[in-house]
């Protein structure tokens, strides 16, 4: 829908939002940007400037709205090739191409008595102002200023020209987007106090692994925004922002009911079962059992007609249903129907903000009731600093919590037998904290389990000897004539050493 020329009212604009053409920016923005406004996007060259610039005008054709796309950098073979890519059609997207390919590199232009950046850079202005007159767009996206800045030669001369194009867009109904790649040897911040709303993009380079992405908002005048880093993605179809969680801002009402494991002896020693909204730390050895008791949980879900989700950084799934199937759990049946959700996360891929983003969409539309995270270590290699883990974790586990989400993390310490160490301490998160340990009796490796903490209500504070097996996981009595099993070398202080425990 076209707009007419004139300056808009002010009461009117007011409160007039406009979609980004990204989900996950107008989250950021709590609804968009603010209509008939100049807005920067700044970021080095391949940050996806240009993609999300082209998202925002093609919601405006979908809209019915007249939209233009002013390129001084890149040429309209270009962008249609950069639009082939992600699926889309640039029909409706009127394309002003400034500078033609072909006069570019035009001797006779080059040959001149008078300085050539200032015919040309108030020339280039000019045209920009008969383009848009002649267009009468609602969305406007100027690429990239790099190029007026390279016109201007000085900064007083080029801030005049960005201060020109404001005014004049000023005058419009017309919202502007201007990109610039930061081309300049110094921060531009004289750029950021001219325009409405600055978005920062950035493309991070790690040790291993994939590129990371991340967009900031610099500032929003009359905006209310999530500030922060947000972790994005650029694949076909634009931009997949992620936006922050922040935990205070999602709630729903829930029953507190615990939540069995569908193993009796288990839910004895934990006082009833684990409740809905809490979360269980299982810590121990690699390979004593700590995937197996969550698979527990995971199948009972299933079998009771919920949903539940799992997140596997460690294993495959053929893995994780081979060892399921030696317990005797039916987990291809559940993922088959969909009551169990499985996902392989490959830590050097993904990053943390779309980690969480998944991690939402199994609540939010999968309506998951349990959610399993098997392991920290390896979510802890997807984070550059093991601090930013913690503080995340908190975020998501608090809105887990919110939601009644009963969420089991898998945490493998460094160490068989004897003593143990963890890479990472994120007990004083946890509701619960269930430890596994093998130790060593007779000449043979059993293995132990102990509830160490339990925030919610009562517990057991014995320390039981488990075994698995086809019929899932057995637990014996207490252990109560041994003495340092957790340390991997127990003593036995009764009258005669006892058989297995367990069988």
């Amino acid at each position: 829908m076209n707009s007419t020329s004139g300056t808009a009212d002010d009461s009117e604009l007011e409160d007039s939002r406009i979609s980004t053409g990204s989900d996950g920016l107008d989250d950021i923005l709590c609804g968009g940007f603010d209509a008939n406004r100049m807005y920067l996007y700044e970021g080095r060259p391949g940050t996806g400037k240009t993609t999300m610039a082209l998202q925002f005008l093609l919601e405006g054709v979908r809209r019915g709205e007249r939209v233009l796309y002013i390129s001084l950098s890149e040429t309209k073979r270009e962008l249609n090739l950069v639009a082939r890519r992600h699926g889309w059609s640039l029909e409706g997207l009127d394309i002003f191409e400034l500078v033609p390919p072909e006069t570019t590199l035009d001797p006779e232009r080059e040959l001149t008595v008078f300085q050539p950046a200032e015919m040309e850079l108030t020339e280039t202005t000019n045209l920009i102002f008969k383009e848009v007159e002649r267009i009468n767009p609602t969305r406007v996206v100027l690429d990239s200023l790099s190029e007026l800045r390279l016109l201007a030669q000085n900064p007083l001369r080029y801030r005049r020209q960005v201060l020109a194009l404001k005014h004049f867009f000023t005058k419009r109904n017309c919202t502007v987007i201007l990109l610039d790649d930061l081309s300049s040897s110094q921060d531009d911040v004289q750029l950021h106090s001219i325009a409405h709303g600055v978005v920062m993009l950035e493309q991070l380079a790690i040790d291993y692994g994939s590129e990371r992405r991340r967009l900031r908002v610099i500032k929003m005048r009359g905006i209310r925004f999530r500030g922060g880093f947000h972790d994005f993605t650029i694949e076909a179809g634009g931009l997949n922002i992620f936006p922050r969680l922040v935990a205070a801002e999602h709630h729903t009402a829930f029953l507190g009911e615990c939540t069995p494991s569908g193993n009796a002896e288990l839910d004895q020693l934990l006082g009833g079962g684990l409740e809905r909204g809490t979360n269980a730390l299982l810590i121990g050895s690699a390979g004593v059992g700590k995937s197996s008791v969550a698979l527990t949980y995971a199948t009972a879900a299933a079998k009771r007609g919920e949903h539940a989700a799992f997140f596997a950084f460690d294993e495959g799934r053929g893995t994780v249903e081979a060892r399921a199937r030696t317990l005797g759990l039916p987990l291809e049946q559940y993922v088959e129907s969909g009551h169990i959700r499985f996902q392989q996360i490959d830590p050097a891929e993904l990053s943390p903000g779309e980690f969480v983003a998944n991690v939402r969409r199994s609540v939010e539309v999968d309506g998951a009731r349990v959610v399993i995270i098997d392991s920290l270590n390896g979510y802890l290699n997807a984070m550059p600093d093991e601090r930013f883990l913690i503080l995340q974790m908190h975020e998501l586990l608090s809105y887990l919590a919110q939601q009644g989400v009963m969420t089991i993390l898998i945490l493998a310490q460094h160490g068989l037998v004897g003593a143990m160490d963890s890479p990472l301490d994120i007990s004083y998160l946890s509701d619960a904290v269930i430890m596994l340990r093998y130790f060593e009796m007779s000449g043979t490796v059993r293995r132990a389990l102990s509830v160490v903490k339990k925030r919610s209500g009562h517990h057991e504070h014995t320390i039981r000897e488990f075994s698995l097996s086809g019929a899932g996981i057995k637990l014996g009595p207490p252990l109560h004539d041994f003495s340092g099993i957790f340390s991997g070398n127990p003593h036995y202080t009764g009258a005669a050493m006892p058989e297995g425990s367990t069988g």
